[in-house]
């Protein structure tokens, strides 16, 4: 790398930054000789460098582990020089100078050049050279047999220090035949993180060492994403092979000049909250923008090529980076950015794979960006009289909840937790699918929903209540009105109303960041009850709300659903946070009528997760005091471990179950007739199961999707109607007939 300007050095962070830009080689230690070679000479200058990056197109960052195996290649080098071992008195003897000029050359080359820029070829050259020197023993006589055997005992010396080195034992058992000025070795050794001069994240280009891939697919997107196992790791590693790390160097140019055009034509700071429409105009923009520059650069690309480039242009200038790519991935339940930033990778949650570790490491430059894009899009404080910011994120594929901190309240400085919402809304036979609830259950949920009764889902973080209250929504008709109140949004309601869905969506202040210009959530709550007749969905019931909420429950039970979410791992953790915590009168909390309770469950080894529902309570209203000792919470489900199954109690076999009964009780079919209302749970979780079986045999999973789910709601209703009217009676196995023979059609035209 002879033309390569000097370099800079952060003493801060201890990183040697080399400008490569001028430079006729190429940009990596392990692939070219020259490169290595200069590395190596600026090491020597400084010895306590912890980080090499090297700066062309593409940044190659090497990590301490990396820079650590050069110096100790220089240490050699100098330890060898200490040692006198290039000395004329330990290359001849007095009076045999024959060979010195050879030996001194080889020597000299040895210490200067070749071990700087390929010390394995060097090792293997300086071993192939001493059995030369000992088969010249052999045939010398006189005078310079002793002086051989000075200079292979001087070269034997000097292999011995290389063989201390751990760059030369991580290659020993790759040089048997090695052909020197092959590079293949280190590119075994040396994996840099790379990364685009128009991106901040590092990216781990290569899988770690000995993993073992265990899947790969991709995403809508093309991204691909490859899941491997680490030998002695209880955590899997996820790799991202997106393609902004897999262009011609003529293409990052490109994006790079049209990256800084983009930077000095920003828009204002406050449109930055109109995300999809800004996106959307700088796609414009950068697709014409790149075009010209390709044309400008006499480069042919195609419309294929200028969409890729200015999609990866978009998501780096109005866009979240590289969190994107993760995003953009469904199975992606959670994402971490722990601080220090740099200090670790982004870190996941995968549906499938549980906890992973990602080959994206994020930078103090992408947590300052990330933390400005979440302040101004939320239109929220986060600063440090406000080191918390509770907010939304949205992507073209993806929906997220975001909670970032700041250095005010974290030590180590920015960190993020990021908790992806699915792009579509659940609905019952997902949940069925992948066993969080059984079909009995969800034809019980189903039937309590269409009665009119105050639900609250409880469970701790992660347990899947949200998306069970999601759900529960798809459930409601169509027909009826929906007002939802929630501090962040989490729960889908464009795609619902996209859907059909007649919703009012409320936004209120969250508890974390206290905007005075929103309004606190008791008073949206309030605002939801005078927008009329609705049924009342509650994002999550965390403070001072909860007293508006119960007023609405005991206001609105009877008539239309209102369900909410909350943290509690049982009824009565749920009772006692209510009441003890959030100031509910005691008696007020019999306004609930269902606590169901979700939760995430472990495997015997500990490794794996999922999903259940474990406990349904039903709550009685005769009680005063604590309905746990006066039995006001009376258990209709519980969760069998040994079956993994979700079991009805023989109190709601019984037909004993107060909830349904007053259900029951609105409803003339149903009036004292528990056999017809048992019949019409298990109707329904019939049809339910049948979506599941359906689409499974069919290879179509999007017959378990909203969509398809809510127009399967709306025909069962107006069937079971049908068939009341025409026999006089709701009779389950004419409703099931009918409504089969619809959805099997349905089925085939989708």
């Amino acid at each position: 790398m002879p033309e390569t300007e000097r370099y800079e050095f952060d003493r801060k962070t201890r990183t040697v930054k080399i400008n490569c830009f001028n430079c006729i080689f190429g940009s990596s230690i392990e692939n070219f000789p020259a490169c290595m070679l200069e590395v190596m000479n600026i090491l020597e200058e400084v010895r306590d460098a912890r980080a090499i990056v090297l700066s062309r197109e593409r940044e190659y960052e090497y990590s301490f582990d990396q820079v650590l195996l050069l110096l100790e290649i220089i240490n050699a080098i100098g330890r060898i020089k200490r040692e006198g071992l290039t000395s004329i008195n330990n290359l001849v003897i007095e009076g045999c100078n024959r060979c010195l000029k050879e030996r001194n050359t080889f020597i000299a080359n040895l210490l200067a050049q070749d071990l700087k820029a390929d010390p394995i070829g060097a090792y293997v050259k300086l071993s192939r050279y001493i059995r030369r020197m000992k088969l010249a023993r052999e045939k010398s006589f006189g005078i310079c047999k002793p002086c051989y055997t000075l200079y292979i005992q001087t070269l034997e010396r000097i292999k011995e220090i290389l063989e201390g080195t751990k760059l030369i034992q991580l290659a020993k058992p790759f040089i048997a035949g090695y052909k020197i000025g092959d590079r293949s070795i280190y590119r075994q050794i040396f994996m840099p993180n790379i990364r685009p001069n128009f991106m901040y994240t590092k990216y781990q280009a290569i899988a770690p060492e000995n993993a073992e891939l265990i899947e790969s697919y991709r995403l809508k997107s093309g991204i691909k994403v490859e899941i491997y196992k680490l030998p002695n790791q209880d955590r899997l590693h996820y790799h991202v092979l997106a393609p902004e790390f897999e262009l011609s160097d003529e293409e990052y140019t490109l994006l790079d000049l049209a990256r800084r055009y983009m930077a000095e034509h920003r828009p204002m700071q406050e449109k930055l909250i109109q995300t999809q429409e800004i996106r959307k105009t700088f796609f414009d923009i950068g697709y014409g923008l790149i075009s010209d520059l390709a044309k400008s650069r006499n480069l042919k690309l195609d419309e294929e090529t200028i969409n890729k480039l200015t999609s990866i242009l978009v998501r780096y200038t109005v866009g979240v980076g590289a969190i994107e790519l993760i995003l953009s991935d469904d199975k992606v339940q959670d994402i971490y950015i722990n601080s220090p930033i740099g200090s670790s990778p982004i870190y996941l949650y995968h549906e499938k794979y549980g906890d992973c570790q990602t080959n994206l490491i994020p930078t103090q430059e992408d947590a300052e960006i990330f933390a400005t894009r979440l302040r101004l899009s939320s239109g929220r404080p986060f600063d440090e009289a406000n080191p918390v910011l509770d907010t939304e994120l949205e992507i073209p594929e993806a929906r997220a909840r975001v909670c970032a901190i700041m250095p005010t309240l974290s030590p180590y400085g920015y960190g993020f937790a990021i908790r992806r919402h699915r792009e579509r809304p659940w609905t019952l036979p997902l949940f069925l699918k992948q066993k969080m609830l059984n079909p009995l259950f969800a034809g019980f949920l189903w039937f309590v929903v269409d009665g009119g009764r105050s639900i609250l889902i409880g469970g701790t973080r992660s347990a899947g209540k949200t998306s069970l209250l999601s759900a529960l929504i798809v459930q409601i008709l169509k027909s009826k009105r929906i007002i939802t109140v929630e501090d962040t949004r989490e729960l889908p309601i464009t795609q619902l109303i996209n859907l059909g869905y007649n919703i009012e969506s409320l936004k209120a202040r969250s508890i974390i960041t206290h905007i005075e210009t929103e309004l606190p959530a008791e008073e949206a709550l309030r605002v939801a009850l005078r927008l009329g007749d609705s049924c009342l969905i509650i994002g999550e019931v965390r403070s001072r709300e909860s007293l508006a909420l119960y007023e609405a429950m005991r206001i609105g039970a009877m008539a239309n659903v209102v369900a909410g979410t909350i943290h509690g791992d049982s009824a009565y953790s749920i009772f006692d946070r209510v009441v003890n915590d959030l100031g509910v009168p005691p008696t007020s909390f019999k306004a609930t009528d269902l606590v169901i309770i979700c939760n995430t469950l472990k495997t015997a080894s500990g490794l794996k997760s999922f999903r259940r529902v474990v406990e349904v309570t039903e709550v009685k209203k005769h009680w005063k005091e604590d309905p746990s000792e006066e039995k006001g919470f009376v258990n209709l489900f519980e969760y069998d471990a040994k079956a993994d199954d979700l079991k009805p109690l023989p109190n709601l076999l019984a037909g004993e179950s107060y909830v349904l009964n007053e259900i029951a009780n609105r409803i003339k079919e149903f009036r004292g007739n528990w056999d017809a209302v048992w019949d019409n749970i298990r109707l329904r979780a019939k049809v339910l199961e049948y979506i599941v079986r359906l689409a499974e045999k069919l290879n179509k999973p999007s017959l378990m999707e909203a969509k398809a789910v809510s127009e399967s709601n709306t025909v069962f209703h107006l069937i079971s109607e049908e068939v009341r009217e025409e026999i006089g009676k709701v009779d389950s196995k004419e409703i099931f007939d009918r409504w089969k023979n619809w959805f099997e059609g349905y089925a085939k035209k989708i």
